[in-house]
């Protein structure tokens, strides 16, 4: 493993923590989204993250994505623009409380990989200093 390999894998590491934290603002936004019974509702966004297992250094990288029910669910909301003649529109099935949580690990994780990165830093700069 060469000096620089831990700031690559912690670049990684922001930046697929960073497409996290987009997916999850993005869910919680429009978590509130009504749609016509007709139409699909708001879909729930996941990332799916991999590990980077070929050449080095390794990492992580965003592998893509996968999507919500977009059957949502039903509710009654009377008087609604969107609603039916039974005063029926459709929501996203999405649970806040999950996606706090995932708000919660993705910050988390993407603060280790700043951690990673500012000891990688303090690292090379003690290197460079013995050298003087």
């Amino acid at each position: 493993m060469s000096m620089f390999d831990a700031m690559n894998i912690a670049d990684s590491g922001l930046t697929t923590n960073r497409k996290w934290l987009d997916a999850v603002a993005d869910n919680i936004a429009n978590m509130n989204n009504v749609s016509r019974v007709d139409e699909a509702a708001f879909q729930e966004r996941y990332v799916i993250a991999r590990a980077i297992s070929y050449g080095e250094p390794k990492g992580a990288y965003v592998a893509g994505n996968m999507w919500g029910d977009p059957n949502g669910q039903i509710v009654l909301m009377p008087g609604h623009p969107l609603a039916d003649a039974e005063g029926r529109v459709r929501v996203p099935k999405m649970n806040l409380g999950d996606q706090m949580a995932g708000l919660m690990l993705a910050q988390r994780a993407y603060q280790a990989n700043i951690n990673v990165a500012e000891r990688a830093k303090q690292t090379y700069e003690a290197a460079i200093g013995i050298g003087k």
